[in-house]
Formats: C-alpha cells, structure tokens, sequence
C-alpha cells in the first residue's frame, strides 16, 4: 500500500475483530501503529464511554492516521429498545468518536495529509429489522464524518467511512454460533460469503494511504453487494 510505511496511525478499539486486523496489517505495511482500547490486549487503555478518558499522553506529536472502530450490535423489537439502549449505543458509536477525534485534531493537523477512518453499517442505509438503535447512531456518525470532512479539508485531514455488512468477529458471534445461521447469512449477500477481518482491514489499509488522497467526505460500502445490488 503506497505510503503507509513511517506514518503514525493510532487505532482506537483494536483488541480484536477488525481493530486488531488493521493494527496488524498497518504494522507489517512498515507503519508506526499504536493501539488502544478500553480492554487489555493493547498499547494503551483509553475508554471511547468515558468523558474524562485522555489520549494526550499516547499521541505523537504528528498524528497522520486515526481509525476508530468500536462498535455495538444491539439488535431488539423497537417496543423491547429502551432510552438507555439508545443512549448507550450513541455514546459508543458517536460521542466516543468525537471524543477521539477532537483530542487527536492538533496532532493530525500537523500531518499535513491525514486520515481518519471511521466505521458505520450496511443498515444505516438500508432498513432492517431490529437494527434501529445501532442504525440510528451509525447514521449520526456518518453525518459527523461529511461534516468534519467539509469543515477540515482545508487542513488536509481527510474523514472516510466504512459500511460493512454482517462480519465474523467476537462481536457479531451469537448471529454466526451455527453452521446453519452462517449459511442463512451467507446467501443473503449478492457475492455469497458473510465479511471477514481482511476484508474491512484492506479498504481501511487503502483510505489510510496515499493511494486514496483524493478521497474525503465519502462512505465506503464494503458489504457483498447487500447495499446496492440484487441476484435474481
């Protein structure tokens, strides 16, 4: 991937599932990764739920890459979904995002050439059962990278978003626990397979390097062709 090799990148939710893939993919490209999470298992301790949670003393000076990738499957009925549900997916996915973002903004405008990468889902645009609370702070998050990508490209930081579909990580294990439900999932999907790790941690590897320097402002579906196309 053409010029990753040196730069500063901290992936903020890299204890598995995709964060740990793209901090592993990021460290054998030559990049200096940094990794945090609000669990053991990486560099740093930072908690994305937690207003008072400080980055300071983990960012470099020049930060040329952020990807943010905790996220929360809480699929429910609506009538089942409480105000606390939806509070506590938007303080995950959204606030924590902001909370990152606006501590990492000094470092990142010292790059010159940032990115920042964000990670939404296939059903914040498309309608699906059960997915309304997850959905709704998905969709507020995608409005935060259009709007921080208007706002800062004359910084040269660059916000994308990824949207995937339904990917085998710890996360999303109880909709895989059977042969029989991956096969379901599976064949919902135009291209026949459920996402993997890899596949979220090449699109992430792409939007972080120079070879998408033209790109800001945009939300990548990387789903099987759930979100755009039908097999008849």
């Amino acid at each position: 991937m053409n010029g990753l090799s040196g730069k500063n990148i901290l992936v903020i939710g890299a204890s598995s599932g995709i964060g740990a893939e793209v901090a592993k993919r990021l460290s054998a490209a030559g990049a200096k990764t940094s990794t945090a999470s609000r669990s053991s298992g990486t560099d740093h301790v930072w908690d994305a739920t937690n207003p008072t949670s400080d980055l300071s003393s983990i960012l470099p000076d020049q930060l040329d890459g952020l990807v943010y990738c905790p996220g929360s499957i809480n699929l429910k009925p609506f009538s089942r979904l409480s105000d606390e549900d939806f509070l506590n997916d938007f303080q995950l996915n959204v606030l924590g995002a902001i909370r990152a973002i606006r501590q990492a903004i000094p470092a990142l405008k010292r790059s010159g050439n940032a990115s920042v990468v964000l990670f939404s889902t296939v059903a914040a645009s498309q309608g699906m059962n059960f997915h309304a609370s997850v959905a709704t702070s998905k969709r507020a998050l995608e409005g935060l990278a259009l709007s921080l990508a208007a706002e800062f490209a004359g910084s040269n930081i660059r916000f994308n978003v990824i949207a995937p579909s339904l990917t085998d990580t710890p996360l999303s294990a109880s909709l895989l626990s059977s042969p029989e439900k991956q096969e379901a999932s599976a064949k919902r999907h135009p291209l026949g397979r459920i996402g993997n790790t890899n596949d979220m941690a090449g699109a992430t590897l792409f939007l972080l390097s120079d070879d998408s320097s033209w790109m800001t402002g945009q939300i990548l579906s990387v789903d099987g062709g759930l979100s755009s196309i039908k097999t008849l």
